[in-house]
């Protein structure tokens, strides 16, 4: 279930009213309770005030029941309808009494310092409450201020609050959507771009927007995955290509072998050397399309691998009896010098370096041997196999790598790779969290794998 509006701008203005809503709600809240403490604070210091002049006037006066035959003077200084005053003899007769809301007398303590304290009668008030003594008498005077007129000015003052908030939110939402909508705009460019671009305009770049610094973050991000958009579609384009080159050539010679047999009656024997040429060809397409299933596994996101602590000097040794007989055919000598301890996937090294050793059977100079062996480098391991041979073209060196890629094209043997061994070696070391190189010159080409000391799988 979607909880946010799909547009950007529509909910950067949520957001917006969201975040206007707080602060001011806030704002609000604030003012409210400042305008409810002045309120209390004038209201307390009018009922003292109040207590002293009647007071002062008791004082003046000195006779309590004349003062009391004067109710108009205490009314006209009270002021309104919402204010009560109470003077109480010692038995708490009312000698004066203002009271147009005809109140109950409240029951107080006595006190003779001024005291404010809420009653919460039939019509809620604040009172100021003193006791004093005039002669030989003792008098609580009585001071209220009924508070249904201050609730009714602050209810319509939250009222009004609530109102301005809600407005404001109304007002931030329509003005963050003009805002996120006018800011958005070099986005809704910058979509258009990316949205003219495909697969026949790959060269195409985005725009650059200077002017905004996290838009030029996000457009030069974009465009190195263009560029590596297209190198892998120009690497897959060569791919499809050299794969159907190196496929044709088998087939073709399947499909004319095959023809040219049957032509006319065959003996037995042309028929069998006919299955043997045959077989040969199907072989090397079964070892294409296994190195291509490898090299398809090993560049999946989630390929993994279960790295074991080997004996290098070991698996070299076995690497070594295995091409022995080819060696021999060449008058090569494998020289294993490997003896550094290393962290891999056993099957993955020793596929990785026959490759290798094949090459440089195939390649080196016969009579010269070829050498194997390792070094720490920092925390890294280095493998390298070394072969005298022809040098390897500096233009070349690059492309070693590449699937199909051969440097000499007319040293092809039928048992080879079909040029995938050496992509093969590069896909080994990318799951190992190593690499792969190569140097050459006119006396020898040394091809190195370089593995972390120590992987955690």
């Amino acid at each position: 279930m979607r909880r946010w509006p799909a547009q950007l701008s529509v909910q950067l203005a949520a957001l917006f009213a969201l975040v206007s809503v707080v602060l001011f709600g806030a704002i609000g809240i604030y003012l409210y309770q400042s305008l409810q403490q002045e309120i209390v604070w004038r209201d307390d210091q009018a009922l003292k005030g109040r207590i002293e002049r009647i007071r002062a006037i008791m004082d003046d006066g000195g006779d309590i029941d004349a003062l009391g035959r004067r109710p108009q003077l205490y009314e006209n200084m009270l002021g309104n309808r919402d204010n009560v005053l109470w003077v109480l003899n010692e038995q708490g007769r009312a000698i004066i009494e203002v009271n147009v809301q005809q109140l109950p007398i409240p029951h107080v303590p006595q006190q003779a310092a001024t005291r404010l304290l809420d009653w919460s009668g039939s019509s809620p008030a604040r009172l100021a409450v003193q006791t004093v003594e005039l002669g030989a008498q003792r008098y609580t005077l009585i001071a209220g201020k009924l508070l249904a007129e201050r609730e009714q000015m602050l209810n319509a003052y939250a009222l009004r609050v609530g109102f301005a908030v809600l407005i404001g939110a109304v007002l931030a939402f329509a003005l963050g959507w003009l805002v996120s909508y006018r800011g958005l705009q070099p986005v809704r460019q910058l979509a258009a771009q990316a949205a003219s671009i495909d697969v026949q305009h790959l060269d195409q770049r985005l725009a650059h927007f200077g002017q905004h610094h996290e838009l030029k973050t996000l457009t030069e991000a974009l465009n190195q995955m263009l560029v590596r958009l297209e190198n892998g579609f120009l690497q897959l384009s060569r791919f499809s290509e050299d794969l159907a080159h190196e496929m044709r050539t088998p087939l073709n010679n399947l499909m004319g072998q095959t023809s040219l047999a049957l032509q006319q009656e065959r003996s037995p024997d042309d028929y069998q050397n006919l299955l043997i040429s045959n077989q040969e060809e199907y072989e090397r397409l079964a070892r294409m399309v296994d190195n291509m299933l490898f090299l398809a596994r090993a560049e999946q996101a989630n390929a993994s691998i279960r790295p074991q602590r080997i004996a290098l000097h070991d698996l070299v040794g076995q690497l070594c009896e295995y091409f022995e007989g080819m060696a021999e055919e060449r008058q090569i000598t494998l020289i294993n010098e490997a003896s550094h301890p290393l962290w891999a996937e056993p099957d993955l090294l020793r596929r990785a370096l026959a490759n290798l050793l094949a090459n440089a059977l195939r390649y080196g100079d016969a009579g010269k041997p070829i050498v194997i062996a390792s070094r720490q480098a920092g925390e890294r391991i280095e493998v390298s196999v070394v072969n005298e041979g022809p040098m390897i073209a500096p233009e070349k060196i690059g492309f070693v790598f590449e699937r199909f890629y051969r440097c000499d094209p007319s040293r092809n043997q039928a048992g080879d790779s079909g040029g995938l061994g050496l992509a093969i070696v590069r896909s080994i070391m990318q799951l190992h969290r190593g690499s792969a190189r190569v140097s050459s010159n006119a006396q020898q080409t040394c091809f190195t794998l370089v593995f972390p000391d120590r992987q955690d799988g």
